[in-house]
């Protein structure tokens, strides 16, 4: 129960903030940009440090470091909820996700190491279904502490539910033994430079697709920003080839990217997550601020998604590990992009909620498929001894996905949304009125029109919505297609003992103990 309470707050906080996004908006005048750094903030700081925080558990102790992480985003959580101004609110969530980065790389080496035999296995699955929970929560429950309370209640709502975490990890966890944390911990160094350089490489590539489309793509900050991601970039390439030369433990093992079951399914990891989650949180302004449903409405209408997804991935997970993985994570995304397509289809300028339950239904099964496999399917493609590198490169590149998706995505439709009040000639300044229904204030925009011309301004405005968010969801589909392609071209079946048990099983039978893997179920 300690590690799952830990699990539910982690998780609930990738699902619960798109809901509250256009009251953010309102309240802290803040702009497009700043509400996708509210949200890429926290996955940023996931991605980056979860190989990094694993390793640090290996040394240090699971338990010290999962308890550490507990306070941590208690800390960060507070900051968020008392944050007088955007700036600080991103700051939180960054620190937040090196919160969430110790927590994630250290809960299932904790429930390896509490439970044997019959009780790991129920353990796990208890596990499981809190993350599933979390994610189906997460909107509904963003959607009550918005309406009823205000925004920041979704991360006041953390500290209790962290408190008891830390007490109940205290109490019924035994603590880390030297001895053990230190003949668990791999030989060589910590892999500074290659976090480091990551992290920069990382962040530099969002910041350059969000300055890009508020700046424009040749300005000096956008190009500025990509060419240092190119560098940092390059750097952490050397420094991984560095360590590994030098007999230390690199971060990820490039040579691993030359297997190609394993760079599928990283490929398909990376495009499944932000084809089908990218796009989330522009569907939630879309839902408040142009056809005007309360948080509670908007929350319960995103809902199907990450219902589906669980159900799914609840009734289907224990024959998909019978299968090889390329059948359920290929056709999985393929069935994502399905969903994709549907939005894109049903979003139109006279659209309502209805219009997206069957896309995020469809979306929701075809998540439901990949993610139950994709970790035991990344360790089962890599020697033993990189098994727990594979597993917790899964969970960064699945991070790096949403991060990048939320940033690229939403270039595309402030692009597509300028192009339309552009072509629309009625528009003073298309690309402030494009910046401006980003970020929530398609309800203002009409309200503040001539009354003469309200009712025009009001269709503009739901048309060059939809047609922002069509594209985004036609990207999406592409992204998510070309994943499923390049796993079903690249990932080839595991090979089979004598005897013919299955290599590399659940995450749950290999308990896995470092580098932040982790056994996923299929969430947002």
């Amino acid at each position: 129960m300690a590690v799952s309470l830990g699990a539910f707050i982690l998780l609930v906080d990738v699902t619960i903030v798109n809901v509250a996004l256009p009251q953010m908006a309102e309240d802290l005048h803040a702009g497009f940009a700043s509400l996708q750094w509210v949200v890429d903030a926290y996955a940023l700081a996931l991605a980056a440090l979860l190989l990094a925080a694993g390793s640090l558990a290996d040394r240090f102790g699971h338990r010290r470091l999962y308890v550490g992480g507990l306070i941590l985003f208690a800390l960060a959580s507070l900051a968020c909820g008392l944050a007088p101004g955007a700036g600080v609110l991103v700051a939180a969530r960054a620190v937040q996700g090196v919160g969430g980065a110790a927590m994630f790389a250290t809960t299932t080496a904790l429930l390896g190491a509490t439970y044997q035999g019959r009780d790991r296995g129920t353990a796990f699955g208890v596990w499981g279904a809190v993350n599933g929970a979390a994610a189906a929560a997460g909107p509904l429950l963003g959607g009550l502490l918005t309406e009823h309370i205000g925004w920041q209640a979704v991360f006041l709502v953390n500290l209790p539910i962290a408190a008891v975490a830390v007490l109940m990890t205290l109490r019924v966890i035994a603590p880390d033994r030297r001895d053990e944390a230190r003949h668990a911990a791999p030989s060589g160094r910590l892999d500074i430079p290659g976090a480091v350089t990551f992290t920069l490489a990382a962040a530099a590539l969002t910041y350059g697709l969000i300055r890009g489309s508020e700046d424009g793509w040749t300005s000096a900050l956008t190009l500025g920003a990509f060419a240092v991601a190119v560098v940092s970039l390059a750097a952490f390439v050397t420094a991984e080839i560095r360590a590994e030369r030098k007999g230390g433990q690199p971060m990820l093992d490039l040579a691993l990217l030359r297997r190609p079951s394993f760079s599928g399914l990283m490929g398909g990891a990376l495009l499944l997550q932000g084809g089908a989650f990218g796009g989330l949180a522009l569907l939630s302004l879309w839902l408040q601020s142009v056809i005007g449903l309360g948080p509670i409405d908007a929350g319960l209408s995103l809902t199907p998604l990450a219902v589906v997804s669980f159900v799914v991935s609840l009734v289907a997970g224990r024959y998909l590990q019978r299968l090889t993985p390329r059948l359920p994570i290929g056709l999985g995304l393929l069935v994502v992009a399905g969903g994709m397509l549907l939005l894109n289809a049903g979003l139109t300028a006279d659209a309502g909620r209805s219009a997206v339950i069957a896309g995020l239904c469809v979306t929701g099964a075809g998540a439901g498929l990949a993610m139950p496999v994709l970790v035991s399917a990344a360790m089962g493609s890599v020697p033993p001894q990189r098994m727990g590198m594979a597993g917790g490169a899964v969970s960064t590149f699945r991070q790096l996905g949403m991060t990048l998706a939320i940033a690229g995505l939403g270039a595309v439709f402030t692009s597509r949304v300028e192009k339309v009040l552009e072509d629309s000639g009625t528009a003073a300044d298309p690309h402030a009125a494009a910046s401006a229904l980003a970020g929530g204030q398609a309800h203002r925009m009409i309200e503040s029109a001539p009354a003469a011309v309200r009712d025009d301004t009001a269709r503009l405005v739901h048309e060059a919505f939809a047609a922002g968010l069509d594209r985004v969801f036609l990207c999406a589909a592409v992204a998510a297609a070309v994943g499923g392609l390049l796993v079903l071209a690249l990932v080839r079946p595991t090979p089979r003992p004598q005897g013919g048990a299955r290599t590399g099983g659940t995450p749950a039978e290999q308990t896995p103990g470092s580098r932040g893997e982790a056994a996923e179920p299929a969430r947002a």
